[in-house]
Order: C-alpha cells, then structure tokens, then sequence
C-alpha cells in the first residue's frame, strides 16, 4: 500500500500545530481532547502526504486498513517493483556544478509578443528557476532580439553567429538555458553542435526542478508520465538521424516491427504502467476523501504562483514550528495538510499546494490533474499573492486561468478569498479591490481578519450554524457534541442538572443528535 503510506504519513506535527492555538470561549469545562481527532482525518481520511515541508513523521500508518477496519491484503510486490522501474531514469539535465548562460529570445512584435509582462522580467524569473537547483548559476545573460522565433534555430543568420561567438569566447559557460517552452530535437541538437554546451529549454528545466523536488511516488510517477513526451522525441530524432532507416527491413526486430516500432510500443507500455498506477493512487485518493468528508473536517486549499507565501502562511495560520518555508521556486510538489484553529475553535485543515507558473508547459498541468484535484474537494480556496511582485496582475491571471481549466465548481471559485501577502515589502499599500485582505504572512501583520474572514467562508459554505442546546450534566449529550461539534461555550445550571452549550455544528451533525437525544 505504497499509495497510502505516502499520503497519510506526517501525523506528530499536526498535533503540535492543533495544540498551539486558542482555546474555546468561556469553556467552563475542559473539552475532550479533539486534535486527535483532526489527525486521524488526515492519517486516515485525506489524500496528503508529508512532502519536503511537512514535519518529523508521527506513528506510521501504512493503510492497511480497509474502511471496515479488516485488515486488507498487501500490494503485489511485482506490482511494486514494476512502479519502481517506472521510476528509474536517466538524467535529464548535466549533473554537478552547472555556469549557465541564459539566453532570452525578445520578440518585439507579433503575434508571439508577450502580453502584460517586459523582458527583464521574463528574465528575472528565468534566472530563478536556474538558481533553483543546486549548483546551478547563472554566469552570463543575454536578451536577443528576434523576428523568427518559429523558425528552425530562433535567430537570424547575423545574430545567430554574434550569440555563437560570444558563447564559444567564455570558456566559464558549461551549458545554455534558452528561454522558450520547448526546443525541438533537431534544434536542440544544432545549437548545441554550434555552441557546444548542452542546451535545454523551459520545459526540461522545469522538469527537471520537479524530478528534484518530487518526493511521494505520487509526485514521482506524475513526472514520469510529464517527461514521456521528451522520451518520444528523442526516439523519432534517433530515427530521422539514422536517415529513416529505422523503418526499413534491415532493422526490423524478430517481432516483425522496425526499430522505431518497438521503441514506440515500449514507450506505450510505459505510460499504461503509470496510467495504471495513478489510477490506483486516483481511487486511494477518493476513498480518503469519502473519508474525510465524514468526518466533516472543513478543508481550506492554499493556492498562489509558485513562491508567492503560501507555506510561510499557512505556518503563520496554524502556529506549526515543523513547516520550513523555502525561498525557492516549486519548493512544494506533494499537497500537504495542516490542522489549525479558527477563533470559534473550529478545527480546519489547510492544504499546500503545488504553485503556478506562467507557461506551464501543458503535459505537466496534465500530469499533476490529479494532485491538483484536490482543490476541487475543498470548501473553500485561499488565493495567495505576492503584491511585491512587478508581474502580480500576470501571476494572478495564470493562476485563475489554472483553476478554470481544473473545471472547478463555479460556487468554490466565487467564494474564493484574495490575499495579498508581502505587504511588508511595499510600504504603505493598501488593496485596490474592497473583498482583499493584505497580510504579512512573515511578519504576521492582517492574520486576524484573514481567520475571520475564512471562518466566516467555512460556515457559509458547509452549512454550519451556532446553537445553544440545553442538556443534561449527567447524560451522554454533552460529550457527543465534544466529539462531533465545536463547542464554544458551557453554562452550567446545577439547580437544573443541566447546561447550555453554545456549539458551532453541521447539518447532518444536529440530525444525529436530534435523533440519538429526542426531546
């Protein structure tokens, strides 16, 4: 049960960030312990997984359980091995200490001409994905005008020989990012003939950042399955450099295929092997889920362009010392979950997630579909975003136009709460839109409005209301509303034998107790 031991692993740091909060208002007797509770939705009810930000592991659970308790039997361990061969593979980009010339083909005007977004931007952030990696520097940067970027080799003949020379005249470059989506093969293997460094594209390069930071085998086969479109490539380069003799009956293999048949066939197998596996995860996924929504914990999805704050607020929401935020673009690959307090003392659980990028290529949007669906099971999204960023308004519309194409509900993306983090960063800011919240996830500046408003969020959209109900000291109801509702308050009446608890409770959760305690 590979699936479900990386996804419901990382228990211990729940407790910790559920522990540190406020207690409940006027609670006149001490609740029951209810964090327990909140982590054996997440052990056993979501489909989250520690990643590289969740926190010291706590007691494993393997999920070998099923939902009836019954012991279930063990994955085939040939199916386990056959998922671990999947995962073997050749690097994509040089390995060691990488001095990178990064080259950006400027496209003046055009069709191609990029909207909303300059140059030195593009740049900026083409240069962060290359200090991503360890290692990895850039040593050289060029902006290169150009009015063929569909033709074979992007420049013209002048400037392409101008780049030639000052690339092959710097013996520190060892390889040459250049900043467009993908590269075909044949350009790919021209430039770096003419240069003579490796040169990779955006697409390999992110990639390549999300086969680092991948850590679940979730994430890991989801790269794998992204990286399959490379692979294809690559074999009908192999063949047209043969000079189309891999067609011929010279190399026709003893299945009666020709060598770019069978290299097709392999690659096919592949990619039904992880399809395959996926699909398993998929329904480990919404059995979890199923799960989770039973026990009825409201789920808030943290969203934003990748590096915006996402992990830095959510640590700030629920006080858990465990999260590590990093200043790094895709510093988060595995949605993670973390349970914290709202100022009812309602419990939530706020999900990490994957952050966005503008021209993402699409097969890795694909291939993440099914990390991403989580969002679509949560009650409410949090859209985080870097106001300090010059390019805020062009992350936002990538990120909205990232949500749209996951087919989102049309209530959860109107319900949808815009926060603008790093304020700190831009003295004297004040949001243009009246519905914004600004904060300081670091600095904790605009925390409480934001808790506010997402309580307020949470009980609209899963239906909870507060009542107060009367029940008896000596009866079982009290501690029933401990376990399944949030209780604020506690008025003791000893000349009645009774007490009035004010409670923060679901529908569904105030038909049970109507129907267990009638009267």
């Amino acid at each position: 049960m590979w699936a479900l031991r990386a996804a419901v692993r990382g228990g211990a740091w729940l407790s910790r960030a559920v522990r540190g909060c406020r207690p409940p208002r006027a609670a006149l007797l001490p609740p029951p312990p209810r964090p327990e509770r909140a982590l054996a939705a997440v052990r056993g009810g979501l489909g989250c997984s520690e990643g590289r930000e969740g926190g010291r592991g706590g007691p494993r659970a393997d999920g070998r359980r099923s939902r009836a308790g019954e012991e279930e039997e063990p994955e085939d361990a040939e199916e386990e091995e056959d998922e671990e061969e999947l995962l073997r593979r050749d690097p994509l980009l040089p390995s060691g200490t990488q001095r990178v010339c990064l080259v950006h083909p400027e496209i003046k005007w055009g069709p191609g001409k990029p909207q909303g977004t300059r140059a030195e931007w593009q740049v900026a952030e083409a240069r962060a994905l290359v200090c991503t990696l360890d290692g990895w520097s850039v040593v050289a940067t060029m902006v290169v005008p150009t009015k063929t970027p569909d033709k074979k080799l992007i420049f013209g003949r002048g400037t392409l020989e101008q780049l030639t020379e000052r690339i092959r005249g710097s013996p520190e470059i060892t390889a040459v990012f250049l900043n467009v989506e993908r590269l075909a093969t044949p350009t790919k293997k021209d430039l770096e003939a003419a240069w003579r460094v490796p040169v990779f594209d955006r697409f390999t390069l992110v990639l390549h950042i999300f086969r680092c930071n991948a850590r679940t085998k979730e994430a890991r086969l989801q790269v794998a399955l992204a990286e399959l479109p490379v692979l294809r490539s690559h074999v009908k380069s192999n063949v047209a450099h043969l000079g189309g003799r891999g067609r011929s009956s010279r190399y026709t293999m003893g299945s009666g295929e020709s060598f770019l048949q069978v290299q097709q066939r392999l690659l096919r197998d592949r990619e039904a092997k992880i399809q395959k596996a996926l699909e398993r995860l998929r329904r480990k996924r919404r059995l979890l889920g199923q799960q989770r929504r039973r026990r009825e914990f409201p789920v808030v999805s943290v969203v934003g362009y990748t590096n915006c704050g996402k992990t830095t607020l959510i640590k700030a929401l629920t006080g858990d010392a465990a999260i590590q935020p990093r200043d790094q673009l895709f510093a988060t690959l595995d949605v993670t979950a973390h349970a914290g307090r709202l100022p009812s003392a309602l419990t939530v659980l706020y999900m990490d997630t994957i952050g966005f990028l503008s021209q993402l290529p699409h097969s890795l949007v694909e291939s993440f579909s099914a990390t991403l669906q989580d969002v679509a099971h949560s009650d409410l999204i949090v859209h985080v975003r870097d106001v300090s960023h010059p390019e805020a308004e062009l992350q936002k519309a990538s990120v909205l136009s990232a949500l749209r194409g996951l087919g989102l509900p049309d209530a959860l993306l109107e319900s949808m709460v815009e926060v603008h983090n790093k304020v700190d960063l831009v003295p004297g800011y004040t949001p243009a839109e009246p519905d914004v919240l600004a904060v300081s996830a670091l600095l904790g500046l605009g925390l409480d409005e934001l808790m506010a408003r997402v309580e307020d969020a949470i009980l609209r959209a899963t239906g909870r209301r507060t009542l107060t109900l009367r029940v008896r000291l000596a009866g079982p109801q009290l501690s029933w509303l401990h376990q399944e509702a949030t209780v604020q308050a506690v008025d003791v009446i000893p000349e009645a034998g009774a007490a009035d608890v004010k409670v923060i409770i679901s529908d569904s959760a105030y038909g049970r107790f109507q129907k267990l305690f009638p009267g």
